[in-house]
């Protein structure tokens, strides 16, 4: 089944690629190696931090937005997701609140979307990890890297 067909199936629609917010690329690709810089949620709503006002529940949408994010990145740089041969990596991170621990399951939004899209294709390595903040206030930001055809 086509990258295309399961997306629309999960009911989900990939947004185009943002513009970069500072000296980085959104992408690099090395031999066949791509990897997606840290994505973070879009909309104003997604600011504080995991165990202070903030679900696990609403923290691992978050993560699933990331996910989306960067799968409309890879999409618009190579073309197709078709191309995508493996999800290798994701790293997770996580702004946290002192005594929160769950920040897998917060990610485990992210590794989701992999899954789901990819199928076991889209089984990776990853580290979740609790920071005392991230850019802008957001709550979550997660990296990627994929093989890629």
């Amino acid at each position: 089944m086509a990258v295309a067909d399961r997306l629309a199936e999960l009911g989900i629609t990939l947004p185009p690629a943002p513009a970069a917010a500072g000296l980085y690329a959104l992408c690099v690709q090395t031999g066949s190696l791509l990897i997606v810089s840290g994505q973070i949620p879009r909309g104003p709503e997604a600011r504080g931090k995991l165990g202070a006002g903030m679900s696990v529940e609403q923290g691992r949408a978050l993560a699933r937005e990331c996910a989306i994010n960067a799968l409309g990145i890879v999409s618009d740089y190579l073309g197709s997701l078709d191309r995508v041969v493996k999800v290798v990596r994701l790293g997770g991170f996580v702004a946290s609140a002192e005594g929160f621990t769950d920040q897998p399951q917060v990610i485990d939004g992210a590794s989701q979307v992999m899954l789901d899209v990819f199928g076991d294709a889209g089984r990776h390595a990853r580290a979740a990890v609790g920071v005392a903040e991230l850019p802008l206030g957001v709550p979550v930001e997660v990296e990627f890297m994929f093989e890629v055809a």
